[in-house]
């Protein structure tokens, strides 16, 4: 059954681990990755990477990309989601804190962004405004 637009935002909005997808260069499939994002019910989606990673190259080469989010209990469920990259730029602590905050217990936040800063270096934000999307529930697992 697909979901009502509603029901496709709240799960969207749901800190499921996604999978982006981008069309890398012609002849071959997308790149597909996962990563975590951001998105709240009405608004844009967004995402963070290094500058120079293969998949923020090919979303700034390509101007747009998919994310693809699912569960599996208590029932299966995914929605789709793509649209056009519509802003990048840099990333600013409060943003990285919010998204480890998103994914983390709490007393791991702190040194999730330590790491990441000191270890995995910059990154910058993309942010994608839903154009498509894809629903479904398909009952029981």
């Amino acid at each position: 059954m697909v979901l009502s637009k509603e029901e496709r935002e709240e799960f969207l909005a749901q800190p499921h681990v996604g999978a982006l997808s981008v069309v890398e260069r012609p002849g071959r499939g997308p790149l597909t990755v996962p990563i975590w994002y951001q998105y709240t019910p009405g608004g844009q989606l967004w995402v963070r990477s290094a500058p120079g990673a293969r998949k923020t190259r090919a979303i700034e080469t390509a101007g747009r990309f998919s994310l693809l989010v699912q569960r599996t209990q208590p029932t299966a469920r995914y929605v789709s989601v793509e649209g056009p990259l519509v802003a990048a730029g840099p990333d600013d602590p409060e943003r990285a804190r919010e998204m480890a905050a998103r994914y983390l217990p709490p007393d791991k936040v702190d040194g999730f962004v330590a790491y990441e800063r000191e270890q995995l270096g910059e990154h910058i934000v993309l942010v994608m405004r839903p154009e498509h999307w894809l629903s479904a529930d398909l009952g029981p697992a």
